[in-house]
């Protein structure tokens, strides 16, 4: 419904010292390219992706602590 010409993400994380050293934080750091995005939407898409449809995010969530952040650039 918005004009998104791309999106990158760049991943950090944090693992745990002792084996089998699983993640403990990760967070995913968005960068959106657009014509006049309205961050509420990039926020909220942000959001349904990591809670409801990605089945690796629910996944790792059990163990780690997970984190988004967004960028929006106008293209």
């Amino acid at each position: 419904r918005h004009d998104v010409r791309g999106c990158s993400v760049k991943l950090s994380s944090e693992r745990a010292d002792t084996d089998p050293k699983v993640f403990t934080k990760i967070h995913m750091q968005f960068t959106v390219t657009g014509k006049g995005l309205p961050a509420s939407a990039v926020e909220r898409a942000i959001a349904m992706s990591h809670e409801k449809y990605c089945s690796a995010s629910i996944m790792l969530g059990k163990t780690a602590e997970i984190t988004t952040g967004f960028d929006i650039v106008e293209a």
